[in-house]
């Protein structure tokens, strides 16, 4: 079952004239779902900082590694994805109801090209839910008034918060959306977070941060400690706050992959 939650503003006009993250990051994951003006930022960001096709391509599998493990090991039965970009392959919905199928997912987003997408592409499972929302992260209170159509709150879920924090450029501004949304979390939920840091390469980090400043896009990058305070009096699951590619990477014959550069975390709420 997919359908809207009410007050979706599906009249939005699509802006081709500005940059938007969730299509620059559809470009750099290989995707077509993006505009001149999103490949432009893309390949500026791209000249400055290589890695950052890596990076996307990391930050996903980290997805489908935390989505499979709360769905099937946690539990978890119900997902809201903040931020919920562009359709590519393995999406929240798809991994967890690949694991359960009665899994029941908000996606949100604010951008009018990722929602129509996505209604049109993120199709649930007969026995599930998909729901998708047109909002900004910095409506938390709209965030959770409409999700609550789809979402029993009485219930432990998931919050995933996945490059999304990064477009709030102010630390404290950040920190209270996010205090926001886990305050309306019940005990047993948890909390998904990963957004890109600058401790891996600070030189390019700098550099890759301060052109998407200047080409419309402005992105945050931060440090451990930064990140650490967004799962303050919760409980980081291991390994803790690390790089999205050694977040309980699967075995191979290489060993654990090397840092990039965006770190996450996994925590769950506890009991008062």
């Amino acid at each position: 079952m997919a359908h809207n939650a009410p007050d979706s503003r599906s009249h939005l006009q699509i802006d081709t004239t500005m940059p938007h993250s969730a299509r620059v990051w559809n470009y750099w994951l290989g995707g077509k779902d993006n505009y001149e003006v999103d490949r432009q930022v893309g390949d500026q960001v791209r000249e400055v900082y290589p890695q950052i096709v890596e990076v996307a391509q990391h930050s996903r599998a980290f997805l489908g590694r935390a989505v499979r493990f709360l769905a099937g090991e946690a539990g978890i039965t119900q997902f809201l994805d903040i931020g919920t970009g562009l359709p590519t392959a393995d999406n929240t919905h798809e991994v967890a109801q690949r694991v359960n199928p009665e899994c029941r997912i908000v996606y949100v987003d604010h951008d009018p090209l990722v929602l129509a997408h996505a209604r049109a592409l993120l199709t649930s499972t007969p026995e599930g839910v998909c729901d998708y929302i047109d909002a900004d992260v910095r409506d938390p209170g709209r965030i959770l008034e409409l999700s609550a159509h789809t979402l029993d709150f009485g219930r432990p879920l998931a919050l995933m918060m996945l490059g999304i924090l990064g477009n709030v450029w102010d630390d404290a501004q950040a920190k209270k959306i996010c205090d926001r949304l886990v305050a309306a979390l019940p005990p047993g939920s948890y909390l998904v977070l990963e957004d890109g840091t600058d401790v891996v390469d600070p030189q390019a980090s700098a550099r890759a941060e301060q052109t998407r400043a200047e080409a419309g896009d402005p992105y945050r990058l931060r440090g451990l400690q930064q990140m650490a305070e967004f799962f303050e009096n919760l409980h980081l699951l291991e390994p803790g706050i690390v790089s999205v590619s050694q977040w309980r990477p699967d075995a191979t014959p290489c060993g654990v992959p090397p840092e990039v550069a965006a770190f996450c975390g996994v925590a769950i709420k506890p009991s008062p």
